[in-house]
């Protein structure tokens, strides 16, 4: 998936290493020429500019982008980037600071796909809220591991199979399970999968998208979920 992500401050910058380690394709817009420059050191695609003008945003490529990460610290900024890009047909994701009143937060909320609140969630959360879809990622375990929490859908290949039957990638482990609804446990060998239940995976990154396949199923379908199409 392709992604725009407004900021290379500390929520910015994580948020795009995240994505990047997983294969997606992060262009980061930064008005400030120093941070631009270590975004470019970092080896992203950078496009230095205001991340709330139409024009800026173009040049990085929204028309094609399937989400926009609107991740500074000024919510002017993040608020004129998310319609911008609502405008143009993408998920959108906004960055609020705690100290921003409830009714400043509600106000702001409605108009977007998700607001982050990054003293809380972090950079995991707000590439969860940019991928949207059935998958999300609890933890960075180390550089190329991951625990994530999948949703099964009625389109999973593994619906109607019991535990001890559901064969992942060698690289992945089920960690816990869960009924939809009900908290996260132990997995027994006869706890059947259903559309709505839950499982922890711990997965290398290189056989994400094969663990995708098997538990959630058509990649394409998921995709088209997160990134609003067809809503």
């Amino acid at each position: 998936m392709r992604f725009v992500n407004i900021g290379w401050g500390r929520v910015g910058r994580r948020t795009a290493r995240v994505l990047a380690e997983e294969g997606h394709t992060v262009v980061v817009v930064e008005r400030d020429p120093e941070k631009a420059q270590r975004a470019r050191e970092a080896g992203f695609e950078v496009v230095e500019g205001d991340g709330g003008r139409e024009d800026v945003l173009e040049a990085a490529g929204i028309d094609s982008a399937n989400a926009v990460g609107a991740l500074t610290g000024d919510l002017n900024v993040n608020f004129a980037a998310c319609m911008i890009a609502k405008h143009h047909g993408c998920r959108t994701v906004m960055r609020i600071d705690e100290d921003y009143r409830e009714e400043i937060y509600r106000k702001y909320a409605d108009e977007v796909d998700e607001v982050v609140y990054p003293e809380r969630l972090g950079a995991i959360a707000a590439k969860n809220a940019l991928l949207g879809g059935n998958i999300q990622a609890i933890a960075d375990v180390a550089q190329n591991l991951q625990i994530l929490l999948v949703t099964i859908t009625p389109k999973s290949p593994m619906r109607g199979y019991t535990m001890s039957e559901v064969a992942l990638p060698a690289a992945s482990r089920i960690l816990a399970f869960g009924k939809e609804g009900d908290q996260l446990g132990i997995p027994l060998p006869d706890d059947t999968l259903e559309a709505g239940d839950r499982l922890a995976i711990l997965s290398d990154h290189s056989v994400l998208d094969d663990v995708r396949q098997l538990l959630v199923g058509d990649i394409e379908s998921t995709t088209t979920a997160a990134t609003g199409e067809g809503r």
